[in-house]
């Protein structure tokens, strides 16, 4: 078939809503997604907390039941509370309507396959063929599906959840957690599962709101400066932040200090290993190298990927690793599943806090610790490649170690510079770490020159090609 437009990015479709996703576009792809299942599938859908998800997703069942398909509907919940749903109803598919932590105006659609992770590249594209091609199964009226509401999924999850940790060693740390919900999905989910876990709970953005009137939905240091505040003023142990769809947690610790994603990930990631005496973590080649230097000396060993959670969880599960996750809070504790779980990383951390009786501030003490910079240049998409391919040309030469999984990177000198053009937006990204700060900022300055320099060579214009920092 010839090449059609490409809709997924790197973790679902994401429009923006009335502009590309409309009514007409979402039956399409619900339409391509019926005629890509075997007949008479099971399929679960369920979505998020903005304005647009609840029609959203009744477009799609409708579609996907007039294509002969038995729809389970979930109803409002985390991400990764559907993706846990998805085996245990025996669905052949997952569709979830969500744009996870993008602004209140986009929404998308994500699928999940019979396993509970992401669907591969492969099922993707088949949808995209067939969305081009205005493709679907059509069934006689004796033959529509059924659409059955599914009211046990969200005690099924946090069950699920509960079953991980033990409830009595942490109720009897008697903690006091400020939850910053975001006015997202996790609002059904994270305020019961702390009451459960004996948590006193102050609740921060605690009611549903798909316009995200109490911040923005990323939960990044700037965005959750009020959790900051908030938390030392009650005399709170932590606090924790979610996005839009909960397969985030952002922490704060009792002083009110914002606890980077990379250290949270690299303290849970040691625990994971240095319990089991070794073992594999993945994670994409945006990982700090505090990573390695927490866990190789126990015995365990770094896989990098492509940017993006699908591609994390089935390096996961290929190489049957102990931990994984992004620098961003998306952690994943293969021990509940294969996929990203703002809930579950916030019982990993009240487990570690209550097994060892050390508050986050000093668990967090003993991480390994970079300097990390996080910028862009605006590249046309067209340069995408022939400038990645020069870059390689001339900073490669020049590297000790030289990683092409995703992108470039390039470390020398005490640290490493990540460029890698974006799979969504005409940019490309740079990231640089160093011990030092000074270290990674010049390394990010030389990234963003070389980036420059190869737009300028191919005949791009360098005007527009100014840097701009990326959220933390």
């Amino acid at each position: 078939m010839p090449a059609s437009p490409r809709l997924f990015g790197t973790n679902g479709i994401r429009e923006i809503v009335g502009e590309k996703l409309t009514a007409p576009f979402v039956v399409r792809v619900g339409r391509a997604i019926g005629g890509v299942l075997p007949p008479r599938s099971r399929v679960v859908v369920g979505w998020d907390g903005r304005t647009s998800s609840p029609a959203l997703a009744r477009l799609m069942s409708g579609t996907l039941s007039l294509a002969g398909h038995t729809v389970l509907e979930v109803g409002l919940l985390p991400t990764p509370a559907i993706q846990y749903n998805v085996p245990r109803l025996s669905a052949a598919l997952g569709v979830i309507l969500t744009a996870s932590h993008n602004p209140p105006e986009f929404n998308g659609v994500k699928c999940i396959a019979a396993d509970g992770l992401e669907v591969t590249r492969d099922v993707e594209l088949a949808i995209e063929q067939a969305v081009a091609g205005d493709l679907g199964t059509t069934v006689r009226y004796a033959d529509v599906g059924e659409i059955i509401p599914d009211t046990l999924a969200r005690d099924r999850y946090l069950d699920g959840l509960l079953a991980r940790v033990d409830r009595d060693r942490v109720a009897g740390r008697k903690l006091t957690v400020v939850l910053d919900c975001g006015n997202g999905a996790s609002v059904v989910t994270s305020p019961i599962l702390l009451h459960r876990l004996g948590c006193r709970t102050v609740s921060l953005n605690g009611h549903l709101d798909g316009t995200f009137p109490g911040r923005p939905s990323e939960p990044t240091e700037r965005n959750v400066s009020e959790l900051c505040r908030l938390v030392p003023s009650v005399g709170a142990d932590l606090g924790v932040a979610h996005d839009g769809d909960a397969d985030r947690a952002a922490f704060v610790d009792s002083h009110g200090t914002y606890v980077p994603g990379e250290q949270i990930l690299t303290l849970l990631a040691r625990d994971a290993v240095e319990r089991r005496g070794g073992g594999v973590v993945v994670t994409p080649v945006t990982g700090s190298q505090a990573l390695e230097d927490a866990v190789r000396p126990l015995g365990g060993s770094v896989v990098y990927t492509r940017v993006g959670s699908p591609a994390v969880t089935r390096e996961m599960q290929r190489t049957g690793a102990v931990f994984g996750g992004e620098e961003n809070g998306g952690l994943i504790l293969p021990s509940f599943q294969l996929a990203r779980d703002g809930a579950m990383t916030l019982l990993g951390v009240l487990d570690l806090m209550a097994r060892t009786g050390r508050s986050l501030g000093e668990l967090v003490e003993g991480v390994p610790r970079y300097a990390m910079v996080k910028e862009s240049v605006p590249c046309p998409g067209e340069l995408h490649a022939p400038v990645l391919e020069r870059l390689v040309a001339t900073l490669g030469s020049r590297a000790e170690r030289l990683v092409t999984i995703d992108g470039l990177k390039v470390y020398r000198d005490g640290g490493w510079v990540l460029l890698r053009p974006s799979g969504t937006e005409p940019i490309f990204r740079v990231f640089a770490e160093a011990a030092e700060p000074a270290r990674a900022r010049a390394l990010a300055d030389e990234g963003i020159r070389s980036v420059r320099e190869a737009i300028a060579e191919l005949g791009g214009s360098a005007a527009s090609a100014g840097s701009r920092r990326l959220p933390d």
